[in-house]
């Protein structure tokens, strides 16, 4: 009796020991676990209720649900709330209203292809569903949609990605060279001094350009503080000055790190960034140039306006 009973206790240490270790398999009976599409898994998230209740309301469920390999940049509860899109305000869209504001905020928070957050490049445009495109980046501080920080990465549904951010992503309606056509009283210098550079059809086209701008009260402190003294100055010189304030790249305020270097459209010029946020042409005896507002997002790039002309 005594040897059967410590066979039995044997087997019974063996077969805790299978299960603890994963060495015993469910059985085939067993239910397989469930994968939720994108819209399900939104909305078993309650911090995402109001982007499911806006989902719906812009009539984007079954698209969301059943197309294959998206990306969707989810804004919370709390990011529609600061952008001015609580509940009561999706819930009071007209027709008219869902289709000239609230799609074409949805679909530019939709990726047609499956991008994790490791898969994100350190800096690039990606379209979205809306034909526009989002400024992506990854590196030290995180990841980041526009300047946005992805709070919580990777949700993966059976249909794509989900990452959660910490703000409404608005689609840009004005290339760099229009916003500040567009603003005289801020920035009438600096557009002067773009046409006197012959840089004007640049930032009205394509691209993913940075526009450190600055402003006429900052033209104000150099001998270039007119119009007429700007058009009145060498060509070439004014153009040097003006490419010193542009990266060819897509850089916002997310992607500044402490003593960091960036190209310039100067040939062999770089600008260095210091924080909490200013840039300066690098190995330069000037002061630095603050940035005064950043992360203004336009069709071809990201401008941020600096108080003190780059030199």
């Amino acid at each position: 009796m005594k040897t059967m009973f410590k066979f039995r206790n044997l087997l019974t240490a063996v077969a805790g020991l299978m299960v603890t270790s994963g060495m015993v398999s469910c059985s085939k009976d067993d239910p397989a676990p469930t994968v939720r599409n994108i819209v399900q898994l939104a909305q078993t998230d309650t911090t995402l209720s109001i982007l499911v209740s806006a989902v719906s309301k812009a009539g984007l469920a079954t698209t969301l649900s059943t197309t294959s390999n998206l990306t969707v940049f989810a804004p919370t509860n709390a990011a529609f709330r600061a952008a001015g899109y609580p509940q009561t305000v999706i819930d009071a869209l007209t027709p008219a209203q869902v289709t000239s504001i609230l799609t074409p905020i949805l679909t530019y928070h939709v990726v047609g292809a499956t991008v994790s957050s490791s898969a994100v490049p350190a800096s690039d445009t990606v379209k979205t569903l809306n034909g526009k495109n989002i400024y992506a980046s990854r590196n030290a501080n995180g990841v980041f949609v526009n300047g946005i920080a992805v709070t919580a990465a990777d949700l993966t549904a059976s249909n794509g990605v989900v990452h959660k951010i910490g703000g409404v992503l608005v689609p840009p309606t004005k290339t760099i060279a229009q916003i500040v056509i567009d603003d005289p009283a801020n920035f009438s210098l600096l557009l002067t001094a773009v046409s006197k550079a012959g840089l004007a059809d640049a930032l009205l086209g394509p691209g993913k350009f940075t526009v450190f701008a600055p402003t006429n009260a900052a033209f104000g402190a150099t001998p270039f503080n007119t119009a007429d003294a700007i058009n009145a100055a060498d060509a070439t010189a004014v153009g040097n000055i003006v490419k010193a304030h542009v990266i060819g790249t897509s850089v916002f305020a997310s992607d500044l790190i402490n003593g960091a270097t960036a190209p310039t459209l100067n040939a062999g010029q770089t600008l260095t960034i210091s924080l909490p946020a200013a840039v300066k042409i690098t190995g330069s005896a000037n002061p630095a140039s603050a940035v005064s507002a950043a992360n203004i997002v336009a069709t071809n790039g990201v401008v941020h306006v600096i108080d003190r002309v780059i030199l």
